[in-house]
């Protein structure tokens, strides 16, 4: 008779150190034991010894239904376990249907238990129109959090919520436990851009980062955190693209208040210089990607812990919405979840960033985020054995052979200096390295099952 269902060796990378020459033993989906040396006896043995053993990425930051008939829940969570992500939470931004409603809501929720092959959390938003009248009942359905918005881009898909409302959401939120993350961008800012740009014949690819500011990005900031001061609850922004905005959330934490700072990977992996040029509108995404020197500053706040999380904010747009030689007519947003653990890792690896320090971004601190804890995010007795196996050794990207629904990706042709050998979530083999081994339905819909903390970057 066997001690445990599974057994897992290699390096554990854990929020503090790397375990060499590690194990952890599973039972009933849930991690039984955690060691080094000799393991206990298990019905399964995964032996990665040479490998990394990690705890599944949780990305905080993913757009399924951006277009209606696109991508789905079946699509996206199968790339995303092939990334390495074995739970995310999903934005409430879909195509035809704002999750701004418990009908709306439930329906999505529904969508998830029959089509995901990993866990899966929702975000939920208001409209201006309903003020906050549906959030005690969002929570109540199992929201993972809110998402808001200061910036305007359709009125009913993604509404802007204008600053009075935005304080009274963050106060209606907080009272049930849930962080309200928010997009930074400031509308009086970027329309008088456009409009300018637009005056002026502009459409080359730099045009877009042109229409969007650091100014821009940095009051509306200011914004948020203004209006989580006025709630008394925690303000969090949802993908900062510059070292101005790094240094605010700094200000409002060193005064005590309660504020945290997600930053895409596009933003950590990509520049304006060398990419947007040649990407065109394939490297459009708001916030923009910016020049190389702002992204070394973010990658110098992230190593000296002033990041909260890393997510991907992935979205699948196709082809037609995406290569219009006007960069001001294609739509933002770049895939990456298939990509997301490879490319962080091969980006920390090359800046000798510690592997303990990225698990925390895209791990345990998205975790604490959303109240997941005591349950996912790290490598432990108790919780959920949702693992990730990171074989070292030299990859190349290519769009055409994942499990995307896309034939294009912006990471098109990188080497990546590590590959996912294979995914666990509770337990259960999802990513084998070449194939997604669950059926659809397999993947859970999550809820926060504790309060999430105030300041994650610091734990």
């Amino acid at each position: 008779m066997t001690d445990f269902d599974l057994v897992v060796r290699g390096d554990l990378v854990l929020p503090q150190r790397i375990v060499k020459d590690g194990w952890v033993a599973v039972s009933q989906g849930r991690i039984a034991m955690v060691g080094d040396g000799p393991p206990p006896s298990a019905t399964t043995v995964h032996d990665a010894r040479g490998a990394w053993v990690m705890a599944g990425a949780i990305d905080a930051h993913v757009h399924s239904l951006s277009q209606r008939g696109q991508e789905g829940f079946g699509r996206s969570t199968r790339s995303a376990a092939s990334g390495g992500v074995t739970a995310f939470c999903d934005m409430p931004y879909d195509d035809g249907r704002l999750i701004a409603n418990v009908e709306n809501f439930d329906a999505k929720r529904r969508e998830i238990e029959a089509e995901a092959v990993i866990d899966v959390g929702l975000y939920a938003t208001i409209h201006p129109s309903d003020g906050t009248a549906n959030i005690a009942d969002l929570a109540r359905a199992g929201a993972s959090a809110f998402k808001f918005s200061t910036y305007e881009s359709d009125p009913g898909r993604f509404p802007r919520i204008p600053t009075a409302l935005l304080a009274e959401a963050f106060a209606a939120a907080g009272a049930f436990g849930l962080v309200s993350g928010v997009h930074n961008e400031n509308q009086e800012i970027v329309d008088a851009c456009i409009a300018k740009a637009r005056k002026d014949g502009l459409n080359s690819p730099e045009v877009h980062a042109a229409t969007r500011p650091v100014l821009n990005e940095a009051m509306a900031m200011l914004e948020i955190y203004e209006a989580g001061v006025t709630a008394g609850a925690r303000a969090h922004v949802v993908h900062c693209s510059i070292s101005r905005g790094i240094e605010i959330c700094e200000s409002y934490k060193r005064q005590g208040h309660a504020a945290s700072v997600e930053v895409l990977l596009p933003h950590l992996a990509l520049t304006e210089d060398d990419d947007v040029r040649r990407l065109g509108g394939f490297g459009k995404i708001n916030p923009p990607i910016r020049p190389a020197p702002e992204r070394e500053r973010l990658w110098r706040h992230l190593v000296a812990g002033q990041i909260d999380i890393v997510s991907s904010d992935h979205v699948c747009w196709s082809l037609d919405r995406k290569n219009n030689d006007n960069m001001l007519k294609n739509a933002s947003g770049l895939p990456g979840v298939d990509a997301f653990m490879p490319l962080f890792l091969t980006a920390c690896l090359r800046r000798d960033v510690p592997l303990s320090l990225a698990t925390r971004l895209v791990s345990l601190n998205p975790a604490r985020h959303f109240g997941f804890l005591p349950d996912k995010g790290l490598i432990a007795t108790g919780y959920d054995a949702d693992l990730v196996v990171i074989e070292p050794g030299s990859f190349k990207y290519d769009s055409g052979n994942t499990l995307s629904v896309l034939d294009w990706s912006p990471y098109d042709g990188m080497t990546m200096d590590v590959r996912v050998q294979a995914t666990f979530v509770r337990g259960a083999l999802v990513w084998d390295g070449s194939a997604i081994v669950q059926e659809p339905g397999f993947g859970r819909f999550i809820r926060p099952t504790s309060a999430p903390e105030t300041r994650v970057s610091q734990q």
